[in-house]
């Protein structure tokens, strides 16, 4: 079942669900606004040219109120906000329709995990013939939460628990 505001607000107040910071214009109907930090992250050349999955990427980050994102370029982001998601609660990362109609892809897993805590690294892909200047602050996105039918046996403790900042791949600590 999708959160309704008034639920997502109860939540906030009871502080089964945190969001920080937030300010009430981001509560919509069935959502809340994402809006985009200031941290970016890119893949640095490999020597090789190749990417595996069983070794540590390296990555650039920046730190920087405004990122021109070049035609085909690719970029990690970062939201604002920082989210505490009870262990009963999901949620579904959605891009911005008016910015994707600008050649702006914004994209992660697109689900955030029940007791996950963390900023929420946004990838970014811009598949305009011109560039995009973006700027921290400004609405990318929304997240749709979902109450689960019970809690999770097993919440959400996993590699990216508690990160800050645009997080880089860490597929290689994957064991399998």
């Amino acid at each position: 079942m999708v959160l309704s505001d008034r639920t997502i607000m109860r939540m906030l107040e009871e502080g089964t669900l945190r969001i920080s910071p937030l300010e009430r214009e981001q509560i919509q109907p069935a959502s809340v606004d994402i809006r985009l930090g200031n941290t970016f992250s890119i893949v640095e050349d490999s020597p090789t040219g190749i990417v595996t999955l069983d070794k540590e990427m390296k990555y650039k980050t920046i730190t920087s109120d405004t990122y021109v994102l070049l035609p085909n370029q690719f970029v990690l982001a970062t939201t604002q906000e920082y989210f505490e998601l009870p262990d009963d609660l999901t949620a579904f990362v959605e891009g911005r329709s008016s910015l994707g109609r600008m050649g702006l892809f914004i994209q992660n897993a697109g689900w955030v995990d029940p007791g996950f805590r963390g900023e929420i690294t946004l990838e970014l892909y811009n598949v305009n013939r011109c560039a995009i200047e973006l700027r921290a602050g400004r609405r990318v996105g929304q997240l749709v939460f979902s109450r689960m039918d019970d809690r999770a046996l097993r919440p959400y403790d996993g590699k990216y628990q508690g990160q800050r900042g645009a997080t880089g791949s860490k597929a290689f600590l994957d064991k399998g």
